[in-house]
């Protein structure tokens, strides 16, 4: 399940990363509905459902931030809003990469996708660098 933060949810970007992930696409709000959702709730809301990776563009409130954690796995796409629909050609390239191409194997990471590279951090917290592939 890919969870957008609702600061970027828009139906027209869930419908194109849902036309090539395989999960459910869903806003934040879904988790909670008819709720107003805080930042400090999130990492709460994504531990209540199974295996979820949470994207945001709100870099300054998650990144460096939340814990990584096994039971979620947390994207921030370092973009300004007015560039959010090319959030799912990001993600779409993240996810092919071997390291993030499995649920299983971006769960317990938080990811920083900028576009010269990716940052990421595990349980231990020490940022790790990958080059963007191709």
């Amino acid at each position: 399940m890919i969870v957008l933060d609702e600061e970027i949810y828009d139906p027209d970007l869930a419908t194109q990363i849902a036309a090539w992930y395989v999960g459910r696409v869903v806003p934040i709000t879904a988790l909670r509905p008819k709720t107003v959702i805080k930042d400090e709730a999130i990492v709460t809301l994504l531990r209540s459902v199974p295996h979820p990776t949470f994207v945001t563009i709100n870099v300054s409130d998650f990144w460096r931030i939340v814990p990584a954690d096994p039971h979620y796995a947390v994207i921030c796409v370092d973009l300004p809003a007015r560039r959010v629909l090319e959030i799912p050609d990001w993600l779409r390239r993240l996810f092919r990469m071997p390291v993030f191409k499995s649920k299983a194997a971006r769960m317990g990471r938080v990811v920083r996708l900028r576009p010269s590279h990716i940052e990421y951090y595990e349980a231990n917290r020490r940022v790790q660098t990958l080059a963007w592939a191709g």
